[in-house]
C-alpha cells in the first residue's frame, strides 16, 4: 500500500474538493477498518473534513473468463466492462455502459438504470477476502450492505450481447445534463420520480453561488464553476424541506456525502 495525494476538485465528477491523502490499496494487502472506500468518486459530494480515505489500485481492475464465469475485479471502469462484454459476445453488461465509475461502486449501491441493476446478474462477491453469494447479501433499490470491503465479483454468463439495447440505453443520457455533477443526487421515492417532485416545488435551474439544479434534469446537482460544499448542501436541503412540505415525501440521498 501507499498514500496518494487526490485533488477531488478535478477527480471527482462534481469537481468539488480539495487534494487528499487517500491510501492506495495492493493485491497483498490487509485492508484498514478506519477508512472510507472509494472508487472513481462518480457519486460523491467530498465535505473539507473528509474521513480517512482508501482506494483499490490497479491490481484490482482485472478481468477474467473461465467459461461461464466472468471474474472482475471492483477497481474495474464500467466502460472496459462494456467493451469486454462486447468483444466476447456476453449478454446482460449492455447498461453499464448508461454507468460511469468503477465496479466496485456499483456494488454498493446496486446501481441500476431501470429494471437493470447489478445485483439481477451477480452470482457472488468477495468481501474482504471472502466469496459471499448474492442471496446471502441484503440489496435493494439503490443499495446493498456488503460490511466490508467489495474487491472482486462474479458474474454466470451466457452469450448474446444486444447491441440494440446498448444503444437505447446510452440514448437516455441525452436527458441528463453535461455540466460537472455526481449523477442523481436522490433515490426516486417509490412511484414517483425525484426530478418531478424537485421540478414541482420551483427548484428546477435553481441556483446557489456556482451549484445548481440542473435546467436540464432537476434530480441533477450541478457545478456551474467554483461551486461549492457547502453551497451544494444547501441546494440539498432546501429541496428536501420543500418536497417534504409540498408532498410529505423525504427524499433520501443517492449521492454520498463525506
Amino acid at each position: 500500500m501507499y498514500i496518494k495525494t487526490i485533488d477531488f476538485s478535478k477527480y471527482s465528477s462534481i469537481r468539488i474538493g480539495q487534494p487528499v491523502e487517500v491510501l492506495v490499496l495492493e493485491l497483498s494487502d490487509d485492508i484498514p477498518k478506519d477508512r472510507y472506500l472509494i472508487g472513481g468518486a462518480n457519486n460523491l459530494l467530498l465535505s473539507p473534513t473528509p474521513p480517512p480515505l482508501m482506494m483499490l489500485g490497479k491490481e484490482f481492475a482485472v478481468m477474467k473468463l473461465d467459461g461461464d464465469m466472468f471474474t472482475i475485479g471492483a477497481a474495474m471502469p464500467t466502460g472496459r466492462v462494456v467493451s469486454f462484454a462486447k468483444k466476447n459476445n456476453l449478454s446482460g453488461f449492455e447498461f453499464f455502459a448508461k454507468l460511469p465509475g468503477t465496479l466496485g461502486g456499483m456494488l454498493a449501491m446496486n446501481a441500476g438504470v431501470k429494471s437493470y441493476e447489478i445485483f439481477n446478474i451477480l452470482d457472488s462477491v468477495e468481501i474482504d477476502g471472502s466469496w459471499i453469494d448474492r442471496d446471502d447479501i441484503e440489496y435493494g433499490y439503490r443499495f446493498a450492505k456488503l460490511d466490508g470491503v467489495a474487491t472482486s465479483a462474479r458474474f454466470r454468463v451466457s452469450s448474446g450481447f444486444d447491441p440494440k439495447l446498448l444503444e437505447s440505453l446510452v440514448n437516455l443520457r441525452a436527458n441528463q445534463p453535461r455540466d460537472p455533477s455526481a449523477g442523481s443526487a436522490f433515490k426516486n421515492p417509490d412511484g414517483d420520480s425525484a426530478g418531478r417532485l424537485i421540478e414541482a416545488v420551483g427548484l428546477k435551474g435553481y441556483r446557489v453561488g456556482g451549484m445548481a439544479w440542473s435546467e436540464v434534469h432537476a434530480n441533477f446537482l450541478v457545478n456551474l464553476g467554483g461551486g461549492s460544499f457547502d453551497e451544494a448542501i444547501e441546494l440539498i436541503t432546501i429541496a428536501k424541506s420543500r418536497v417534504n412540505e409540498e408532498f410529505g415525501i423525504a427524499l433520501t440521498e443517492e449521492i454520498k456525502i463525506l
